[in-house]
């Protein structure tokens, strides 16, 4: 988000020079800057020992498409801790280790979706209200069932990344 008045005291701002990040939004009464803010995310790919993966239907984002587990990071969370808790809260699944799998641009809610990669066992999943439904889905038939690929789709890019990781595992036995 781009300010346009000071959120502490209702001035209308200007642009005023902030070094290297050139015109910034500044209010002349507090004194302040306001630099643009988004929302942090997490994206988590849960996968199994059979390279099976979670796909996830969320109804107000789609009723026609999956996705993988997704949320917003708390204030104090780190994103580890937050893939933990999203996958934890709608799935019933506890985590161990994760893997980071890079940051990923969502330009339609300004957010930045921190990508991550989990392996667990192939076990019930115990859904929360906000799914509408989930299930284990074989690497391969992923796509079928996931939001066609397109920029921006960091769902598509952290599967792509699983995908990679498998191939090399493979190549290397």
């Amino acid at each position: 988000m781009v300010y346009k008045y000071c959120p502490t005291c209702g001035t209308r701002l200007t642009k005023k020079m902030a070094g290297d990040d050139g015109l910034t939004p500044f209010c002349p009464n507090c004194e302040r800057y306001w630099f643009p803010t988004f929302s942090d995310c997490v994206i988590v790919l849960v996968a199994n020992e059979l390279n099976e993966i979670v796909l996830a239907k969320m109804p107000y984002l789609s009723h026609q498409y999956a996705s993988l587990i997704s949320g917003y990071m708390q204030p104090g969370e780190s994103a580890e801790t937050s893939a933990k808790r999203e996958v934890e809260e709608e799935l019933g699944i506890t985590l161990g280790n994760i893997e980071y799998a890079g940051t990923y641009w969502f330009g339609k809610s300004e957010a930045l979706m921190h990508g991550f990669i989990s392996r667990t066992t192939n076990q019930d999943l115990k859904l929360s209200r906000e799914l509408a439904s989930a299930k284990w889905v074989s690497v391969s038939e992923a796509p079928k069932y996931m939001f066609p690929d397109s920029p921006g789709n960091a769902a598509a890019a952290v599967y792509r990344k699983f995908v990679h990781e498998i191939a090399s595992q493979q190549t290397n036995r």
